[in-house]
């Protein structure tokens, strides 16, 4: 996959880039601000970004508003979020976005990239179209919402996970129940939820929306 990384700290950038290349990936350009990630993506056009939230020229929200201008401008690139807290804000602006034209989206924690294998489900997961949130975000976006009343407790627990960007295999393995049953479970999901018009992996972002309160 071809990616362009945008962090402003030097050693993390370094890091970031050390890490992708292990894992097979080609870091086409690297760069340490919003404005230089947007241009780099123009000239570009990578596969997928990953870019920090917090970054120059204002050390607020600078990563995030350009991987939304990246989102609106060119619909087939992917976006990875990466941040060390959890910001709620960020995570649904980012969420709330058009994600039908092709190029999926990722929200993790700084601390899971570490985990090798985390990092590379994300990006097969954006690169496939599809949304991958990192668990801690999803419980701090679904604090104090209740439940959606309309699913039954285990279609929660099946849109959860697919809010973690699992493939179906995986959901059945987690909860212990054969795939066609995970299928049949999605499916309501997307009846129950009035998402029985779209395309599949455009359903799947939808109701991973409504699930974190979009």
């Amino acid at each position: 996959m071809r990616l362009v990384v945008a962090e402003d700290s030097v050693l993390l950038r370094e890091g970031l880039i050390r890490l992708l290349a292990e894992l097979g990936h080609d870091v086409v350009e690297a760069v340490g601000d919003a404005d230089a990630l947007v241009a780099a993506t123009a000239r570009c056009l990578p596969d997928t970004v990953v870019t920090d939230v917090r970054m120059p020229p204002s050390h607020t929200d600078d990563g995030l508003r350009a991987a939304q201008q990246i989102r609106a401008r060119y619909p087939g690139v992917g976006v990875l979020v990466l941040s060390q807290w959890v910001e709620v804000s960020a995570a649904r602006d980012l969420l709330r976005q058009d994600c039908a034209g092709g190029g999926g989206v990722g929200y993790l924690l700084k601390d899971r990239v570490q985990d090798i294998a985390t990092v590379q489900r994300a990006l097969e997961v954006i690169a496939a179209g599809g949304t991958m949130i990192d668990q801690e975000v999803i419980a701090q976006l679904a604090a104090g919402r209740p439940k959606l009343q309309v699913l039954t407790a285990r279609e929660n627990e099946v849109l959860a996970l697919m809010a973690q960007g699992r493939s179906n295999t995986a959901i059945g393995a987690q909860l212990f129940i054969t795939q066609g049953a995970v299928e049949k479970h999605i499916a309501s999901i997307f009846t129950k939820l009035d998402l029985v018009s779209s395309a599949d992996d455009h359903r799947r972002v939808l109701a991973v929306l409504k699930y974190l309160g979009g």
